[in-house]
């Protein structure tokens, strides 16, 4: 059987890490890749010889590949993606799909009209820790969840400038790393109706309050979801936080909690635990090699003839609710 082939968009770090994982798969190849610097896009082909290095996503796409991996600038990606899948390939982007919820609905239609395999890296799914806590929230081992805290501190930022232009990002803190802790709080709890959002946001120690100029460095929003559960999260760049981050969730039952967290201040280290009363029992800990997962999941099920997945739907769920936070 002919592996798919496959177009990436954008290689820098994280693209390439990404094409990796899905190489590392042996289920698919890689047929081209684009990338605005020559430097960047030829260190992307060491991992794949045979690759062509063209200049566009059209040149991608004329290339006959069967999916496209997005790992370009907030803005592209909507539009991007549909020009993927209108011409017949599936998408695998980075996060946000969109900047808006509106933006995110409309890739999502397009890859429906197109009956094509959507997925967004929303890779915090796929560490070890995350998988046992929702084997314990979805079997009911917790009792009734009705309290969830979430924290994604990040004691940089990003080093581009087009992450702190509205325009071009669709926000701050939120869009960037917030999108991770909401996904990971509906996802774990079955997809519940978010019936009320509040929200507090904050850049340079002072009140967002309506600016159009600039995008949020903190960030507070409580979410209450159908049936009573509280969801709290905090999400921040550049904070004085003594570590490099601080990253989080916290599942709280009628019959027991747990969490993730990272270890030592690292972006990539996790141990999860089960709380019983005062004891705690480990779940999960570091190694695991999860970044890729997202993508070599999506590069699998592509493999396998995997068409549109409804669960695409819930990028938009996810979009809607930051939509909310930024008082959209």
């Amino acid at each position: 059987m002919r592996r798919p082939r496959l177009g990436f968009l954008g290689v820098g770090w994280i693209g390439r890490h990404r094409m990796e994982a899905m190489l590392n798969t042996g289920a698919v190849e890689a047929a081209a890749v684009a990338d605005p610097s020559a430097e960047i896009a030829a260190e992307a082909a060491k991992l794949a010889p045979d690759a062509a290095i063209v200049s566009t996503l059209d040149d991608l796409l004329d290339a006959g590949v069967d999916g496209i991996v997005i790992a370009t600038p907030s803005a592209m990606h909507a539009e991007q993606s549909i020009r993927a899948l209108e011409r017949g390939a599936a998408v695998f982007c980075q996060k946000p799909l969109g900047r808006t919820a509106t933006e995110a609905r409309a890739v999502v239609e397009a890859a429906r009209a197109a009956d094509r395999l959507l997925a967004v890296d929303l890779s915090y799914r796929f560490t070890d820790g995350m998988g046992r806590i929702v084997e314990l929230v979805r079997s009911g081992e917790l009792g009734r969840v009705y309290a969830v805290d979430l924290v994604f501190h990040n004691a940089y930022g990003p080093d581009k400038g087009w992450f702190y232009d509205p325009a071009l990002s669709g926000g701050g803190c939120v869009m960037d790393l917030g999108v991770h802790l909401v996904d990971l709080a509906l996802w774990t709890l079955g997809f519940p109706e978010v019936r009320d959002v509040s929200s507090k946001l904050i850049v340079g120690g002072e009140p967002l309050a309506g600016r159009t100029d600039r995008v949020e460095d903190y960030a507070v929003a409580t979410l209450e979801l159908e049936g009573g559960c509280a969801v709290r999260l905090a999400c921040s760049w550049r904070l004085q936080a003594g570590v490099d981050a601080i990253i989080s969730a916290s599942f709280y039952g009628t019959q027991g909690g747990a969490a993730m967290s990272n270890v030592g201040g690292s972006f990539y280290d996790f141990s999860a635990e089960r709380y019983r009363g005062t004891s705690r029992e480990t779940l999960a800990s570091p190694p695991d090699q999860w970044g890729g997962r997202a993508a070599a999941d999506w590069a699998t099920r592509l493999a396998g003839g995997a068409r549109f997945d409804p669960e695409a739907e819930r990028l938009v769920d996810v979009a809607s609710v930051l939509d909310r936070i930024y008082g959209r």
